[in-house]
């Protein structure tokens, strides 16, 4: 089981804000993915080939070929504002 002062900590880490109760929820879900995990750990998998995807599939996008682009007033028309037929966005400092 994982405890409410590490389920804490790691909700720091990743900037949420949880309350008490999703707290003490997450420590026994957390609790109960981290047995899963370690029932997996004790499977022989000696024989069992590493893959990065169980279903084998390559290149499932379609060819990248030139077609005619958008017009850039089309592009621009939802903008909400425009400098020099450019999108303006706010500075970021």
């Amino acid at each position: 089981m994982i405890s409410e002062e590490e389920v804490r900590h790691v909700a720091r880490l990743a900037r949420l804000g949880l309350t008490d109760e999703e707290v003490k929820r997450m420590s026994g879900q957390l609790g109960a993915i981290l047995d899963s995990t370690e029932q997996i750990g004790e499977l022989n998998l000696k024989d069992v080939p590493q893959t990065a995807n169980a279903l084998n599939l390559t290149n499932v996008f379609r060819p990248d070929e030139p077609r005619k682009c958008l017009p850039q007033e089309a592009a621009l028309s939802t903008a909400p504002e425009t400098v020099d037929s450019l999108f303006a966005v706010p500075r970021i400092d």
